[in-house]
């Protein structure tokens, strides 16, 4: 399937299964579509600076990485329709709510690691993106802790791609700004 295909196909299901709740990005009035778009639109730019990379499997699974968690998709849904490697991508880049929250993402990422890099640079991308403008009702703690999480991530999975590593550790430093408000 092109790119361009495959892309399309992702936001539409993404998108649908993201209004069913009418998910906006926390803190705004923006549709959660946006953040898919922004995840995808790094991983697209990640390719042009790393070509030994599967675009395809990583558009895909940049667009659909919060379906699982934040929907009513299910893993089985998914593999039917993106097919086993789509499927366990979105899967390890979910979070186990069933496990007490300091573990959720250590145990996320540990799974993101037995996967391809590609599966890697989206977490890198997902938190490049989640780093912009923090949520209003935010408070200092809390921001403080998202930077430290972001930090980890940077940490274990830098050298799933160069290029977002990078970006990540730009957007870690200019977080501070948030913080210091």
């Amino acid at each position: 399937m092109e790119i361009q295909a495959a892309y399309q196909k992702a936001i539409v299901f993404a998108t649908t299964k993201h209004l069913e709740k009418d998910q906006r990005i926390s803190g705004t009035e923006l549709p959660y579509v946006v953040h898919l778009s922004n995840v995808a639109m790094e991983v697209l730019v990640a390719f042009a600076n790393d070509p030994d990379f599967d675009l395809g499997l990583a558009v895909q699974v940049a667009l659909l990485h919060d379906t699982i968690e934040d929907t009513s998709t299910s893993f089985e849904e998914l593999e039917n329709i993106y097919g086993i490697e789509v499927a366990k991508a979105v899967l390890a880049l979910t979070k186990d709510k069933n496990l007490p929250e300091d573990y959720q993402m250590p145990d996320s990422l540990m799974r993101i690691k037995k996967l391809q890099k590609e599966v890697w640079a989206i977490k890198l991308a997902d938190r490049i993106t989640n780093l912009q403008s923090p949520p209003v009702h935010w408070d200092r703690i809390k921001k403080m802790k998202y930077q430290e999480e972001a930090r980890i991530i940077l940490k274990e999975l830098h050298d799933g791609n160069d290029f977002l590593a990078r970006r990540l550790n730009l957007a870690i430093e200019n977080y501070k700004k948030y913080i210091d408000e």
